[in-house]
């Protein structure tokens, strides 16, 4: 996460997990979904079907979800015995790890379809003087009084299958909810269109991540952006819809790959005081905070450039964290540091220079002290030792000097190989042969290699190089 700190509160940049890669053969949700916004519960049944034949896995689910049972539909019916992994968590530890131990005692059983029975109670944080959290984070299963608010990936308040082997989370799933809250007006499903009722039967036959925003708020849409629980008057809405446009043209003409789905803004509250960040679980993207402090910022002159390029960043995600996922241990790197530099790109392009000179200052300055491994020595997540420096600055400014030293047009075109060239590990070799059939230069790809891929100096070789009249 990138922090910065504006009229005492705090503003995280926390965006699309990067440790899920393809879901082609993605699992299938069925079942029923009942939530009450007053009471902060949830009572789920779902089964899972069209599980992947996985041997090593684990299937998460979140540490505040109690279990009736876990039980095999296919090949048999019967209530299953489970351990949990004490290995395998989320990145903050919401979820527990579950599997099934083999009958030998040796090895998992993984059967063909599983009911799951749970129910869980979350606090209701629906005041700022008494009943408010310490803080608030993407995984939260958030209920703020008049709504709830939960990711997918990160919060597993649905089962998620791992594969630890491959490094495959696949929390994206072909669903069929029936999706029950009496309290609320409005219901919303990642990949369906928000519904005006206090029931619905939610389907997509497209894998989706089921970020969900339920609750008492209403719905703006005009064909080009959806924003749920809007506070701001219509003229703010249509120069909001008309900012998205031009930055989503502008993505689409460099890279060549249209958007499939419309971004739906949700603006939230936190269930804490001082939190305020943006996440994307496409094409959700929500927007936490008080006021300008959330999405409200963009509707503030002062505070308008600090916003946009944040915005630009999310929706760079559609490119690098939804048209394609990366895993290994460069994956968040790759993922994030691609999507800041793109949004480098349009703040250069469709802002003004100023802004973008600024932007890459403080990145500069966030860099003075830092000592990263070099990218291609980077064997583990644990050799990044600070995660939000290595991803949101250093990775952005190498990709800015390598612009340098070949051309925006060929930093457009490796991204675009990037995105389309087929791989099982988005690794250092897939970033290097990637930038080599680019490049076609073996000349140019030792430089680059030397300077900013292998170099212990590559932070100060690409300051240099950007600063280059």
């Amino acid at each position: 996460m990138k922090s910065f700190h504006k009229l005492e509160l705090l503003f995280l940049l926390l965006v699309f997990s990067a440790n899920v890669f393809s879901q082609e053969n993605a699992p299938h949700i069925k079942g029923k979904v009942k939530i009450s916004i007053k009471e902060g519960t949830f009572d789920c049944d779902l089964t899972l079907s069209n599980i992947p034949r996985v041997e090593d896995y684990v299937i998460r689910l979140n540490s505040g979800m109690n279990l009736l049972h876990i039980r095999s539909k296919k090949p048999n019916d019967f209530v299953l015995g489970y351990d949990r992994s004490d290995k395998d968590s989320t990145s903050t530890g919401e979820s527990l790890a579950y599997y099934f131990p083999g009958n030998s005692g040796k090895g998992k059983f993984l059967p063909q379809e599983l009911q799951f029975r749970y129910v869980g109670k979350f606090p209701i944080a629906n005041d700022t003087l008494q009943n408010y959290s310490k803080a608030d984070w993407k995984g939260n299963i958030a209920f703020n009084g008049m709504s709830v608010r939960s990711d997918g990936t990160q919060s597993a308040w649905y089962p998620i299958l791992y594969d630890a082997k491959k490094d495959v989370a696949y929390n994206k799933v072909v669903y069929d909810i029936e999706l029950t809250c009496s309290d609320c007006s409005t219901l919303y499903l990642n990949g369906n269109k928000p519904i005006s009722a206090t029931s619905a039967n939610l389907k997509s036959a497209e894998p989706q991540e089921m970020a969900l925003f339920c609750g008492n708020f209403n719905v703006t849409e005009d064909g080009n952006i959806a924003i749920l629980n809007p506070t701001f008057s219509q003229k703010e809405i249509q120069e909001f819809s008309n900012l998205v446009a031009t930055y989503k043209k502008y993505y689409e003409q460099k890279t060549a790959i249209k958007f499939n789905q419309t971004p739906v803004f949700v603006n939230t509250t936190p269930t804490s005081i001082k939190n305020a960040w943006l996440f994307v679980s496409y094409p959700t993207i929500m927007g936490i905070g008080y006021g300008k402090n959330g999405l409200g910022g963009l509707f503030e002159k002062e505070s308008q450039k600090f916003y946009k390029p944040m915005i630009a960043h999310e929706l760079g995600h559609y490119y690098f964290g939804t048209f394609k996922v990366f895993n290994s241990e460069l994956g968040d790197m790759i993922s994030e540091g691609f999507t800041e530099y793109m949004a480098l790109k349009l703040t250069e392009d469709l802002q003004d220079i100023s802004t973008y000179n600024k932007m890459l200052t403080e990145k500069f300055n966030s860099l003075k002290e830092f000592k990263p491994t070099p990218v291609a020595a980077v064997k583990s997540i644990n050799d990044i030792s600070d995660r939000q420096t290595y991803v949101y600055d250093y990775a952005p400014i190498l990709f800015t000097a390598i612009e340098k030293e070949i051309g925006k047009k060929k930093m457009w075109q490796w991204m675009k190989t990037l995105l389309e060239k087929k791989t099982a590990f988005t690794n250092y070799e897939f970033l290097l042969s990637a930038l080599k059939d680019t490049l076609k230069d073996d000349k140019k790809l030792e430089l680059i290699k030397n300077q900013y891929l292998t170099s212990e100096n590559a932070a100060e070789n690409a300051i240099k190089k950007i600063n280059e009249k």
